[in-house]
């Protein structure tokens, strides 16, 4: 199936819709009571920095909703006012904030379920329906699949996730097997190798390293493939497919990793067929995305404060806000990842969710006296959310 053909088929059709109803205006009042805060505004007023009592916060000065994800919301929104009567399903989290999908939910848009095997029940969706496609995108069976049912369909894809299966099908026409730095179990990696030809997912520059080393030395296919399983397109081999390759990513990846696996793929084919042929090898385009990239920058800046500590906020299947977590934690600043403000207390507690591991209890995170606290937000973090876990810590320490 030619993937591209088939999406520019999607667009023009009559039941497919990707901008919104002409409700903006009644669903931006809507959107500013739910998600925006006028504490995170005044503190953004004040330099990004707030004191109360013994606490000074330093907010990031990049933070919380990216456009895409704003989009995405107030799509979700109209689609709802345009079809009231309508059953609407989304075929994934519209993004990974529980305080925004659970509003979805209350507005009466469905989630399709998932079966004991751990796939999707399209069954459910009758001709009648209308399907929303999350932030991250949807795959190319999943949007097939519903086209064939003649449902109607409301894209809210991120451009930059567009931009990225743009540059997969460049690869496919090039005959280029696509290197995708992400994770492969997550939405928006599985919906940008489905628009790929050959394709191999790395997770980190180590996993790369890997890769390259088998490029310039070869290496046991049988432990290449087990190592990569689930993580390659159908019938790969490393010793036939790695000779052409084009480097993408998800686009909430951290920046400084994708950039370097870039270059060094780009370096390793460069060594391999040398200089005037690497164009015959190597392809790479810039689809890093504008938001993770000023988030991922606010962050660098803001650890370079005096901190006592950070609190990032976010969802924790947010690849982006993972990503977040980890810089201050590079800088040996104690770092707490939570995604709601009920995660704070009772009393001086917190349960958090320590790096690449499981939920965590701690008692007495906060010391008695001064301390100046960071704070930061993914991407799909309501600004309310931020306000209301600033407001716990207030309120812990007037007890102190």
């Amino acid at each position: 199936m030619d993937t591209k053909a088939f999406k520019r088929s999607l667009h023009s059709s009559e039941h497919y819709y990707r901008k919104g109803f002409g409700h903006a205006t009644e669903v931006t009042k809507m959107l500013d009571l739910e998600y925006q805060s006028n504490l995170i505004q005044q503190i953004r007023e004040n330099a990004f920095t707030w004191q109360q009592g013994d606490v000074t916060i330093q907010l990031a000065e990049a933070m919380g909703f990216c456009w895409g994800v704003e989009r995405a919301i107030a799509l979700a929104y109209e689609a709802r006012r345009q079809f009231p009567n309508e059953r609407l399903w989304i075929t994934n989290e519209l993004i990974h904030n529980p305080l925004v999908n659970e509003n979805i939910r209350d507005i009466q848009i469905e989630f399709i379920p998932v079966n004991d095997k751990g796939q999707k029940d399209f069954s459910v969706v009758a001709k009648e329906d209308v399907v929303i496609l999350p932030a991250f995108g949807a795959s190319f069976g999943e949007m097939q699949l519903l086209n064939q049912k003649g449902c109607k369909i409301m894209d809210t894809t991120c451009p930059w996730v567009s931009k990225v299966w743009n540059s997969v099908e460049k690869h496919k026409k090039g005959d280029y097997t696509s290197i995708i730095h992400g994770k492969y179990k997550h939405e928006e990696t599985i919906a940008t190798s489905s628009f790929a030809g050959k394709y191999l997912v790395v997770l980190n520059l180590q996993e790369s390293e890997y890769v390259c080393n088998y490029i310039l030395n070869g290496g046991d296919r049988q432990e290449f493939l087990t190592k990569f399983t689930h993580a390659y397109s159908e019938g790969f081999d490393p010793d036939i497919d790695l000779v052409r390759v084009g480097v993408a990513n998800q686009t909430t990846m951290l920046k400084g990793e994708t950039e370097q696996i870039g270059k060094l793929f780009e370096r390793t084919l460069m060594r391999k067929y040398g200089i005037d042929e690497l164009n015959d090898h190597f392809l790479s385009f810039n689809t890093i995305c504008d938001a993770t990239q000023e988030r991922q920058d606010a962050i660098f800046q803001l650890v370079e404060e005096k901190l006592d500590l950070m609190v990032v906020v976010g969802g924790f299947n947010s690849s982006n806000t993972t990503h977040l977590q980890e810089i201050p934690i590079e800088r040996g600043i104690p770092s707490y990842h939570i995604d709601t403000a009920e995660r704070i207390g009772p009393g001086n507690r917190i349960q958090h969710k320590k790096l690449h591991q499981n939920l965590e209890v701690l008692e007495n995170w906060l010391q008695p006296g001064p301390i100046v606290v960071g704070i930061t937000s993914g991407a799909s973090t309501p600004d309310k959310v931020v306000a209301d876990v600033i407001q716990k810590i207030f309120d812990i320490k007037v007890v102190m």
